[in-house]
């Protein structure tokens, strides 16, 4: 992809992956240009994501951005708190962050899922007004749980794949725990 191109999906927004009463629905931040360029989260060369889902045990194999589809079998999704794409979050306003809490509530709300998992501790405590760490939070929206988990973005360096699939199978795990409640 060249990069007039990468610059061409500045501002796009790309649909959510969800259905109405998932097990988990991840949020990141806000989508790459990569992703806006090519309409599948997570897509940008480096992002961990896609590894950390199989790694974790979300995923029997590692998926594909174009295969983002396919999580509606296991139960999972994928939405942002803010949908527009851009190079770095850090180009995002507090404004956006807060909006974006407040149409991800609004989402969360409709669709109910199990668990919200914010993929990204700032982007947590930025669209919520929260202090949180890893993990469990004490907040839900209605009867959803929340749970924060690292950023898979490649620049998040002090978090290696295998540590962050520690986090996320934490998650899998309390999930699968309540499904079999």
């Amino acid at each position: 992809m060249t990069p007039e191109e990468l610059q061409a999906a500045r501002d796009h927004v790309i649909p959510d992956v969800v259905a109405g009463g998932l097990s988990v629905l991840f949020c990141g931040i806000n989508p790459s240009l990569m992703s806006g360029a090519t309409g599948h989260h997570f897509a940008r060369p480096g992002n961990r994501f896609w590894p950390v889902l199989h790694l974790s045990g979300f995923t029997p194999r590692q998926l594909k951005p174009w295969e983002q589809g396919e999580l509606l079998t296991y139960g999972l999704g994928i939405t942002n708190v803010v949908a527009r794409a851009t190079a770095r979050a850090d180009e995002l306003t507090p404004d956006e962050f807060h909006e974006g809490g407040r149409v991800l509530t609004a989402k969360v709300e409709h669709l109910r899922p199990r668990f919200l998992a914010v993929v990204g501790i700032t982007a947590y405590r930025t669209a919520f007004d929260r202090k949180a760490v890893i993990g469990p939070q004490d907040r839900t929206i209605g009867e959803t749980r929340i749970w924060a988990l690292p950023n898979p973005s490649g620049l998040n360096a002090h978090w290696t794949a295998r540590t962050m699939a520690d986090e996320y199978a934490k998650l899998r795990l309390a999930a699968e725990s309540e499904s079999d409640g």
